[in-house]
């Protein structure tokens, strides 16, 4: 394998350069007791010869050509899987301790982008599961689609299929690979102009009002997509910084729902409305008045025949009323922004955008993401009980990277329950506990909801 990364990935990578921006992605699997390690290793093992990323690391190309992947000449599987005891009084705040230091920690670039590790001895007699990997190498919807096989949900391949030595790369082979690129970024440009151009020529002569003014629309998308945000909407999160804080809060899943469908929103218009309405709460234990905040989401494109590796999202900038008290017509305060972005014109050109943008200077991409207030994230997860290597999985916990924000809050439904990683900037959030107390108090006030 010796793939380019699409823009999307490469965005992510590049963006890294400002370390605040670091996309590591952490999930924890909480187990009922310790896995069969050698099961586990195998699974793990067995899935690398399924899917190449698991094997490849990222090395730069020639310019104008972005990133590639490919195959690691010196993969070990035990570097990337290890097994420890549970630290200090062996309790779940130990977890996060370990999940908080490998959400901070960059990778090692010279190796593939993922590591396990096997935390053994929990007070209660359980395990955990602790997965750190670079968004670029899958978005969350894939990382389920992963989880699935893992866990024995869909077919792993034979023992046999997973390989034990790669082909380097031929001499000069790098800049063939780069040459080869640019020549059909340039063939592609040439064959779009010669199918397009005639095409809008035509619709300007027959349609000219209409046809001016879905350009105008096109622009204004666009324009929305990659405009730069030039102050946090919040005058109390404003600082940024390298150190992490991570907690967890559980949701029941069906009255969130309910309550949802009550105020004509769906699943994600709540999860939305309940950290909104954290947020708010915050900011009054803080006398400090709030309107509206910047939120990023990423929004899903990924289609039902997509490997599960790279990105097959994008990141979408919108304001949301955090200031409304009223957790109904903050429902559908969301509803209505997020339906508008679901609906951008320029969504199906979102590689071409990420192209755009990795062509910008790195100060004009921190621009755009460091002034956003918070991130939040729903992610589908497996809807049955599953185990891992004969352990059961109690819950499983996703912690998505803040690239800029003062929070990301990631939704990981598991079963019948709404798992929120809490991911902060203690520069922006410097008191974690009260801001966890604030947000169970803003999803308490939309399950209310289901209750009236």
């Amino acid at each position: 394998m010796n793939e380019f990364m699409r823009n999307t990935d490469a965005f992510t990578w590049s963006m890294e350069s400002d370390p605040r921006l670091r996309s590591t992605v952490v999930t924890v699997l909480v187990l009922d007791r310790p896995p069969d390690w050698d099961d586990v290793r195998d699974r793990f093992r067995r899935l690398s010869g399924e899917l190449p990323m698991f094997r490849q690391k990222v090395v730069d190309s020639p310019p104008p050509a972005p990133p590639r992947w490919q195959d690691c000449e010196d993969f070990d599987l035990d570097f990337h899987m290890r097994r420890i005891g549970a630290p200090g009084d062996a309790s779940f705040a130990g977890v996060l301790e370990l999940a908080r230091l490998a959400q901070m920690e960059d990778f090692d670039r010279a190796r593939p982008l993922w590591k396990i590790t096997l935390i053994e001895g929990l007070a209660d007699g359980g395990a955990a599961v602790l997965c750190a990997f670079h968004h670029a190498l899958t978005d969350g919807v894939g990382g389920v689609q992963i989880a699935m096989a893992l866990f024995g949900l869909t077919d792993l391949p034979p023992q046999s299929d997973a390989p034990d030595d790669v082909a380097r790369q031929p001499l000069f082979g790098e800049y063939w690979d780069a040459a080869r690129y640019s020549a059909g970024l340039v063939g592609g440009a040439l064959a779009g102009v010669a199918t397009q151009v005639p095409r809008l020529v035509a619709d300007g002569i027959r349609h000219p009002v209409q046809t001016l003014g879905a350009a105008a629309e096109m622009a204004t998308s666009v324009y929305r997509v990659v405009r730069p945000v030039n102050q946090t909407g919040s005058s109390l999160m404003t600082r940024r910084t390298l150190t992490r804080r991570l907690d967890v809060l559980e949701i029941p899943m069906p009255p969130l729902r309910e309550a949802a469908h009550r105020s004509g929103g769906a699943l994600n218009d709540a999860f939305v409305a309940g950290v909104a309405g954290g947020l708010r709460i915050y900011h009054e234990k803080h006398d400090v008045g709030v309107g509206d905040l910047h939120l990023t989401m990423p929004i899903s494109l990924r289609a039902d025949d997509d490997a599960p590796g790279g990105n097959r999202i994008t990141l979408m900038r919108f304001d949301v009323p955090v200031g409304v008290s009223d957790p109904a017509d903050r429902i559908r305060a969301v509803h209505d922004r997020t339906d508008q972005v679901r609906h951008e014109k320029s969504l199906p050109h979102t590689q071409l955008i990420a192209g755009f943008l990795n062509r910008m200077p790195r100060w004009y991409i921190g621009s755009i993401l460091r002034h956003v207030d918070f991130l939040a994230s729903d992610v589908p997860g497996i809807p049955v009980p599953v185990s891992l290597g004969g352990a059961h999985v109690r819950m499983q916990y996703a912690f998505g990277p803040t690239i800029g924000s003062a929070v990301n809050v990631t939704l990981l439904t598991y079963v019948d329950t709404c798992a929120l990683g809490i991911d902060v900037d203690t520069g922006a959030i410097p008191d974690v506990d009260l801001f966890t107390e604030c947000l169970r108090a803003g999803f308490d006030e939309v399950l209310a909801l289901a209750a009236d």
